[in-house]
């Protein structure tokens, strides 16, 4: 019988409200079907076919009794076509349907009957849907349409900007919701530990800052997925955001591109702030894809290079200080073996090579500049088998990732100290003497074995399970070479303008500008390494006042004055010095396996997914011994999902998220092969070692028996609803408590001196019977705690073909407190009591917090080739405390001394923590794009992005040191969004 064709383009959308992260099949989506008859009666044995131009995808299958059909293992792709062909019936095909990974999108078509005069093929149901009513993550799907409308900086890090929770990056690594946005380590903020981030299938976060360790090519990207809550048990992560960036591939048909962009200095508009910044940039890429076997085996392959130069302003001079160049090669190559319809083999490479020549931080001094050499090879190969219900998937993949340093000046470093009461306001050149300190290479590398399988069962009057289970086993390394410079000792010293000062006026005196490496607590240390010294007599005689045989510590401050040079690498008073004894590569490593079951039960109008996470990890010395062993943590993962009326739904979720603890704390208790540290007092005449860090004979750290995981529990509630065929909106709120902190502890102040007041840890918290002799012990922070709540209201409106537009707009509320921003590192808590979590002063708002974020953009696409599309982001401004420089970190303002828990200190200040908050500020970003299509297949595009187009060269970030640092007084911006750009490019594709 003659069949037949009618055809519908009808747009089918569903929300990107949910994510990956794991792997797998996880890079594919689902379509769920139900065809019907005109009357609404199911159509069984109706056969459907999807496919799509862009994806190697294709599914054929038969529907149910029911007139159901589940077709997995789809690429995403927003141009799918649905072939459905049924004897008795008119053949269709829709066009324009939408798959995103990790999601299942259910999809209503009615057929109309052969030979009947309807010329229209309805469509009902969900296939105009924008939410999927069976999920409860949060996050956002980053699809090619919207890269291509929107002003971006064309990386998968500024992407992340798109989700509605993320905060202000210049690093590209962006804190979301309760995710930590501050470190005491410089006083940084705008970046965040928390995330997870895959390219292309490969785990490439960095296994020692937790931050991601990969480039890949902008031009490669298909979809970019990021979740930010609700997350199933297959995911990794949670405390943070996941981010999964899945790439494209070849198909039957041949494409490619080629593209230039390009920025110079007069395009953008003067600086405000720095005058003599300028720079010049551009930005190519080919691409090429295709078939080497049509229908079998196919490839898709780019090169991608990014080259900056800028100039970097001297603040306090307003002199040109150095040009800077940023080089990047970023090289994909990605092979598709389909040797049949339900058997496939991909093997993908992509590397990212990058050197920058110096620092774009306007305070960083030319002598204190240093090189990076980042990036590496990655590779993966994965195998997957498709049956009727079932997807199994192998996979085994490596990162390299490279993060070396080479100093510019490799004389020894200095970090001098001054006194400013008298009025005299020392510049960083005062301060920052010497080279940078050290050259390091370091490569933190990580493999992964991956198998997962993805099983459906339809039980019909029971409703419908997809069952995911997984196991994971990863291996991180970490590779180190680190060298100090010159003479091989790094100085911390003060003016000689402040020579004859005690100890006590260098502990005590709030004026300080400049680096300090001593502290009130080392007093004790000091004292009894002087005993056990070979010239214990001499220090005696010279401290001990009272003629009592012991050294006190009152004897000490007023006793110890620094006022000699001798030695010093730049002439100034000798306090403090680190030298590098010995020194050697090493090699630590920490092994995890993990595993994950999960079931989404969808019954009716209900979904309950329910599933459990385990993980284990292991860390290992330079030695190749273990040191450490973190048995089984299960997280388990719990949602309900009720679908109100096939377009809105209410939601709540309840999980743990696990956060591992990262290769930095096994270099802290596994470096005994490589270097070894003295830490040295100057007195008077000589030095006197009263620390060794590193190698066998004093181990630095070692793991407390007792030590927990972080995790973060959290709770969310939601509801969505269509407002328009293609229009929703979603509100969510937040819950999270983060416990278990990590932190190093001070034996000898904790579980000793300490004994009798209401902050002392015995030795059975940590686990011990006796003291184990080390420096410190890795620990979990008694009393640490981080609470989040969050609001979030998001409104989606998809592009449709008969309207041309998108857009999306979100405000999230954002309350964090806590009293620790500890996460996973050795910081100052478990060291100082007046900083213990449980002291006064320590718990409050979280600096580095934003508490309001706005976000909208859209993209409007006119007949005659125009698009405008446009990002507007706004924030309140960032939290921050009022400060002062302590070992390299920003510390809380201490008061006088005073008792609390029978125990007296110099406890924080009340009200200083995240008292301050830096301006509010926003950014709006302009794209002008025309495309004209020529021949049958080729097209020119042509770009102009306008970046920050107001020209609001508004404040990110302000001074947090009451002291100021030598180039910024208190209070005083010192970050800044820069000024209007404009950035041209074009684009030939087939």
């Amino acid at each position: 019988m003659l069949k037949l064709k009618k055809t519908l383009t009808a747009l089918s959308v569903a929300a990107a409200i949910a994510a990956s992260s794991s792997s797998y099949a996880q890079d594919t989506g689902t379509l769920r079907i139900q065809v019907t008859d005109t009357q609404g009666n199911p159509v069984p044995n109706a056969t459907v076919s999807v496919s799509a131009p862009d994806t190697l995808a294709k599914r054929t299958a038969e529907t149910d009794d029911d007139g159901y059909v589940r077709l997995g293992g789809l690429q995403p792709s927003r141009d799918y076509q649905v072939e459905i062909v049924e004897e008795g019936y008119s053949g269709f095909e829709s066009g324009n349907v939408r798959v995103s990974s990790g999601q299942t999108f259910e999809l209503n078509y009615s057929l109309t009957a052969e030979g009947s005069d309807i010329e229209t093929i309805q469509v009902t149901g969900r296939a105009m849907s924008t939410i999927d009513t069976t999920s409860s993550t949060t996050g956002t799907s980053v699809t090619l349409d919207m890269t291509e409308s929107l002003p971006t900086a064309r990386s998968f890090q500024d992407y992340l900007q798109l989700a509605p929770s993320t905060k202000p990056s210049v690093g590209g690594n962006p804190s979301s919701k309760s995710g930590v946005n501050y470190s005491d380590i410089g006083g940084e903020y705008g970046s965040s530990s928390d995330n997870v981030y895959y390219l292309d299938g490969v785990n490439v976060t960095d296994n020692q800052t937790g931050t991601f360790g990969a480039n890949i090519n902008s031009e490669i990207i298909q979809e970019q997925r990021i979740l930010t809550g609700g997350i199933p048990a297959e995911y990794a992560g949670g405390q943070g955001l996941v981010t999964r960036v899945i790439t494209k591939s070849g198909g039957n048909e041949w494409s490619g591109s080629v593209n230039y962009y390009f920025q110079n200095d007069s395009l953008v508009a003067d600086n405000e702030n720095l005058s003599q910044n300028s720079f010049d940039t551009f930005d190519t890429a080919v691409t090429l894809g295709g078939p080497i076997i049509e229908d079998e085996l196919w490839f898709f392959g780019s090169y991608q290079l990014k080259d900056r130069e800028e100039d970097v302003t001297d603040p306090v001079t307003d002199t040109q200080l150095r040009t800077i160049k940023d080089e990047q090669d970023l090289g994909f190559f990605k092979l598709t073996w389909q040797p049949t319809g339900n058997d496939r083999f991909v093997a993908s490479w992509f590397n990212d090579p990058q050197e920058i020549s110096g620092s774009d931080d306007p305070r960083t001094l030319n002598n204190r500049d240093v090189a990076e050499e980042n990036g590496g090879d990655n590779y993966k190969v994965e195998y997957s088998r498709y049956w009727d219900n079932l997807i199994l998937t192998l996979q085994v993949s490596s990162h390299e990732g490279e993060a070396s340093r080479v100093a510019a000046d490799n004389s020894t470093r200095n970090d001098v100290a001054y006194r400013t009461a008298d009025g005299f306001e020392p510049t960083n050149a005062d301060t920052d003497k010497g080279g940078y300190g050290v050259n390091s290479t370091n490569f933190r590398n990580k493999d992964q074995y991956q198998a997962t399988l993805e099983y459906f069962l339809d039980t019909y009057d029971m409703g419908s399970h997809e069952i995911k289970a997984g196991f994971v086993y990863t291996v991180n390394e970490n590779l180190q070479d680190s060298r100090y410079t010159g003479e091989g000792a790094q100085y911390t010293s003060i003016g000689n303008r402040n020579s004859g000062s005690s100890i006590g006026d260098y502990l005590d005196a709030d004026d300080w500008v400049g680096q300090r490496d001593l502290s009130a607590d080392d007093l004790s240390r000091l004292i009894s390494n002087m005993a056990s010294s070979d010239d214990a007599a001499l220090y005696t005689s010279r401290y001990d006042t009272n003629n009592d045989g012991t050294i006190s510590e009152d004897e000490l401050r007023s006793g110890v004055i620094f006022d000699s040079t001798e030695g010093n690498p730049t002439g100034d008073v000798n306090v403090y010095r680190s030298q590098e004894v010995q020194t050697a590569p090493i090699e630590m490593e920490t092994k995890g396996k993990t595993v994950f079951l999960q079931d989404t039960w969808t019954i009716a109008q209900w979904t309950v997914n329910a599933g459990i996470r385990a993980e284990t990890w292991e860390h290992f010395s330079s030695k190749g011994d273990k040191i450490a062993e973190f048995d089984w943590e299960v997280a388990p993962r719990f949602s309900v999902v009720y679908d109100i009326d096939g377009s809105s739904k209410v939601w709540g979720f309840v999980g743990r998220y696990y956060d591992p603890i990262r290769t930095n704390m096994t270099d802290f208790a596994g470096n005994l092969t490589g270097p070894v540290l003295h830490e040295q007092i100057y007195l008077e005449d000589r030095w006197l070692t009263y620390r060794v860090r590193g190698g066998e004979q004093v181990q630095d750290a070692f793991f407390a028996p007792s030590t927990k995981t972080p995790y973060t529990d959290e709770i969310l509630l939601g509801y969505a609803t269509n407002i328009a065929d293609n229009m929703s909106i979603e509100v969510t709120y937040t819950d999270r408590a983060t416990r278990d902190l990590l932190e190093d502890y001070d034996l000898g102040v904790y579980a000793n001196a300490l004994e009798g007041t209401d902050f002392y840890l015995p030795l059975s918290y940590f686990g011990y019977d006796e003291n184990p002799g080390s420096n410190y012990v890795i620990a979990t922070l008694e009393g640490g705690k981080r609470d989040y709540e969050g609001l979030q209201v998001a409104f989606t409106k998809h592009r449709t073909a008969s309207d041309n537009w998108f857009f999306n707009a979100s405000w999230t509320y954002n309350d964090a407190k806590g009293n620790t921003n500890s996460d996973s590192n050795a910081d100052l808590q478990g060291d100082f009591v007046w900083l213990d979590p449980r002291a006064p002063g320590v718990y409050a708002d979280q600096p580095g917090n934003i508490e309001h974020l706005v976000k909208l953009f859209g993209s409007y696409k006119f007949d005659n080739g125009f698009e405008v599309g446009a990002v507007y982001n706004w924030n309140s401004g960032t939290i921050y405390s009022k400060t002062r420089a302590l070992y390299g970190r920003h510390a809380p303002l201490s008061d006088e001394p005073y008792e609390v828990g029978g125990h007296t200190d110099t406890w924080v200040q009340e009200g200083v923590i995240g008292s301050q908050e830096s301006p509010a500020y926003g950014t709006l970003d302009l794209r002008v794009k025309y495309t004209y299509d020529f021949g049958e297949s080729y097209k020119a595009e042509f770009f102009l992005d306008i970046f920050n187009a107001l020209d609001d060269q508004a404040a990110r970030r302000e001074q947090d040191l009451v002291a100021g640092d030598g180039v910024y007084e208190f209070g005083e911006a010192v970050e800044w969004v820069k000024p209007r750009q404009f950035y041209l490019g074009a684009r030939l594709s087939f």
